[in-house]
Formats: structure tokens, C-alpha cells, sequence
């Protein structure tokens, strides 16, 4: 097994590890009781516990049950299944660090497309009710979260006996390597990719089919669906429908290319992803909300205009790398800088760094729009409660730091051509301020 030192974030020290790996599970609870059972009031939580202490969490914690285990592995054996066998287009990954490129199978739109038309048509002619999902979320939660971390353990040890490739390798630490992982590309056999399915098929599915949860639930409660429901829902859906269009894209970023599978990545896609970026139409199935005609349209189109620019951000990369840097942006030929490093193997290798359009703007001008989106569909929750704004504010600080780790990580890679860059493109994120 070729060693290869983990990449650390340079703001989550080591102690923050250990306090993440101890507060987010108690915390997916914490939320779910929280919008479920509280009224979407932390104010009211506290007082729970105040007067209960240890035992009062203790008896909020919802056990795994066997309903919830069904359902877990129905969807998950399902949309695996989606994943290896259905139909889809050979895709090259970015070189690794290690020189390795890595080959997908790029059918993230049809198992998209076949879920949702599953699920909805398990619905409709009566065979499953949605509702039960929301009903027995907590279990979920609470079996999702046992389940993952054994899951996170698995990687950890087949990272230590039976890597996929040379992109792997301990820093020495057991926290460190369990927290950020061993493996940056861990498979099962030759085709079916772990990573592609916990971010992809597992986490950002999960998103989508529980935005339609939460809508039938609202229905089959009321006889209805609020407009600040649908709004939440369209904005969604819309932006998952975005993500699974751009899937192959997606396998570019940092999470695929450069963060390997551990508790941070996998263990979020897994759990952090299903309760906290579902939690603003969570909170929307008991406080149903009238937005009215106008406002929901305003607050619709903002949010669609958001997720339109995001996508395109990620669109003009993807092309000026197809082409070549050959391409047209925004109608000119792009600046662009050529940047040569080298891989840990000790290959010459070079890459264009884009400096107009979008990614003149700021060097990560497409975090602005995708933060601006999530506020858009939590805004209809409007502002009785600052719990369904977490996701917001998490989003920014996630963002935040992996610019900053992106951009550290590039300087390292690049050195010199990295400086010239950013003397181009001297913002971070929101031109003209950061």
C-alpha cells in the first residue's frame, strides 16, 4: 500500500475532530425533536432538558427498529442497484495525486429520474405511503446514525487490508485517519464506486425523495399543501434535479477528487445530509405556512435565478476544461493562466486556470448563489424560529472553510502560477468584500 499522508483542513483541529465526532449525532436528534416534537423552538428543547437532564435526552433518543431498518435498506439496496446496473456514459475522474484516474459511470440522471418516478408511483396507486417515512424519522435518524459509523469503521479497516489504489494511506493517527479517512477512490470490486454512492445516490437522493416526503406528509395532515410547502419543495427539487444533471461535474470537486472517505464525508453524506439539509421542510410539515400568490412567486423565481447561476458557474468550468481552455466565456475568449505542477509519483503535469466569467468574479464566486438558494427555500419557514436557518448558516461555514482548504491546497500544488492567480482574481468568494 503506497503511503500517502491524509490532507487536514487547516481549521478543524484536532480537538474539534474529537468534539464533531461526539456532537453531531446527538445534535441530528436534538433537530429532528426538536422540529417534530417542539414546535421548531430550541427555547422549548432546553426547558425539556433543563427539567429532565441526562434521562430527559436519554428518553427524546428514538431507538432503531426494524420499520427503520426496512426502509434503510430497501432504499439503499434500491439505489445501488440503480447505480450498477443501470446504462450510462464512461467518465474520466481528475488525475489524482498519485497520478491515478479514476473511471465512472455517469447514469446519476436516470437513477435520479426512476427513484422519484418509483417512489411517487409507490404512492399514488396505494403499495407504500410516504408518510411512514416522516413518522418513523426519527428511528431512521437514530439507525442511520449507529449504521454509519459501523460503516465508517468498514472503511477504516479496508483501507488498512485491501485499498482500491495507491490513493490511500494512515497519517498514523487511528481519530485523524478515521475522521478524514484512508482511502481517497475506496470501490467494491472494479465498478461500484463507495464514495459516487453515499454523496451522490445515498446523501443528495435522500434530499429530494424527503422534500416529497415532507409534502405528502403536510397533505395527508391538512388536505392541503401550503404555498411556502411548495415553495420549499420546487427549490428542492430543482436543485438536486441540478446536481444529478451535473453529476460528472461533481466528481471534480473536492469532496470526490481530494477529501478521502471517512467520518467527515461519508458519515455526513449518510446522516448530516438527510436531517440537516432537509430540516427547513421538516419544520414546514407542522407550521404550514401562506405566503400568498406574489410573494411566492418573487421568493420562487429568486431561488430558481440562484440555482440557475450556480449551475452555470459549474457549466462554464466544465466546458473551458472540455474545450481546452479552446472555448467562448460569456462570448469573449477566456483568460486563462497555464499552470504546471507535479504528482507525488514525480510526473510533469499541467492545467488552465480560468480568470473571466464567473470565475473572474471571485475564485469562488459559485458558493455566493448556492448560499443564496438555501435561504430562498428556507425563507418561506419565515422567521418564528431560528432553527430552520441552521442549514444556512452551516452551508456558509462549510463553504467558507472549503474555499479556504481549496485555495491552500492549490498553492501548494501550483506555487507560483497559484500567486498569479490570485492577483487576477484577488477575492475569494464575494467580490469586492472577501
Amino acid at each position: 500500500m503506497a503511503e500517502s499522508k491524509t490532507v487536514h483542513s487547516p481549521i478543524v483541529t484536532y480537538a474539534s475532530m474529537l468534539s464533531l465526532l461526539s456532537f453531531c449525532p446527538p445534535f441530528v436528534i436534538l433537530l429532528w425533536y426538536t422540529m417534530v416534537h417542539a414546535d421548531g423552538s430550541i427555547s422549548q428543547t432546553w426547558l425539556y432538558l433543563r427539567e429532565h437532564g441526562l434521562q430527559g435526552f436519554v428518553d427524546m433518543w428514538p431507538k432503531p427498529t426494524f420499520t427503520a431498518c426496512k426502509i434503510i435498506f430497501c432504499y439503499g439496496a434500491f439505489e445501488a442497484a440503480l447505480q450498477l446496473l443501470l446504462p450510462g456514459k464512461r467518465v474520466e475522474g481528475p488525475i489524482s495525486p498519485t497520478g491515478n484516474r479514476p473511471v465512472y459511470k455517469a447514469n446519476g440522471m436516470q437513477a435520479y429520474f426512476v427513484t422519484l418516478i418509483t417512489y411517487l408511483g409507490l404512492w399514488w396507486f396505494g403499495i407504500f405511503n410516504p408518510a411512514i417515512v416522516y413518522d418513523h424519522l426519527g428511528e431512521i435518524y437514530s439507525t442511520l446514525i449507529v449504521g454509519s459509523f459501523i460503516f465508517c469503521i468498514f472503511l477504516y479497516i479496508k483501507g488498512h487490508v485491501a485499498p482500491s489504489s495507491s490513493d490511500s494511506g494512515s497519517c498514523g493517527n487511528f481519530i485523524i485517519d478515521f475522521y478524514w479517512g484512508m482511502e481517497l477512490y475506496p470501490r467494491i470490486g472494479k465498478n461500484f464506486d463507495i464514495k459516487v454512492f453515499t454523496n451522490c445516490r445515498f446523501g443528495m437522493m435522500s434530499w429530494a425523495v424527503l422534500a416529497l416526503t415532507y409534502c405528502i406528509k403536510q397533505y395527508e395532515m391538512y388536505g392541503k399543501v401550503a404555498d411556502s410547502m411548495l415553495v420549499n419543495t420546487i427549490l428542492m427539487v430543482v436543485y438536486v434535479t441540478k446536481f444529478f444533471w451535473w453529476e460528472a461535474g461533481y466528481w471534480n470537486t473536492m469532496d470526490i477528487a481530494h477529501d478521502r472517505a471517512g467520518f467527515y464525508i461519508c458519515w455526513g453524506c449518510l446522516v448530516w445530509v438527510p436531517s440537516v439539509y432537509t430540516s427547513p421542510g421538516m419544520y414546514l410539515v407542522n407550521h404550514p405556512v401562506h405566503l400568498g400568490i406574489q410573494l411566492s412567486l418573487y421568493i420562487l423565481v429568486a431561488g430558481i435565478l440562484c440555482i440557475y447561476i450556480n449551475y452555470d458557474c459549474d457549466r462554464q468550468r466544465q466546458e473551458f476544461r472540455r474545450t481546452n481552455g479552446k472555448g467562448l466565456v460569456w462570448g469573449k475568449p477566456p483568460s486563462k493562466i497555464q499552470a504546471s505542477y507535479t504528482t507525488t509519483s514525480g510526473e510533469s503535469k499541467t492545467s488552465l486556470l480560468l480568470t473571466s466569467g464567473w470565475w473572474g468574479l471571485s475564485r469562488h464566486f459559485h458558493y455566493v448563489p448556492e448560499i443564496l438558494a438555501a435561504f430562498f427555500w428556507t425563507v418561506p419557514a419565515l422567521f418564528n424560529h431560528f432553527l430552520p436557518y441552521f442549514y444556512v448558516i452551516f452551508l456558509t461555514i462549510l463553504l467558507v472553510d472549503r474555499a479556504k482548504r481549496d485555495d491552500d491546497r492549490c498553492r501548494s500544488k501550483y506555487g507560483k502560477y497559484w500567486k498569479t492567480y490570485c492577483d487576477k482574481v484577488p477575492y475569494r468568494i464575494v467580490p469586492g468584500i472577501y
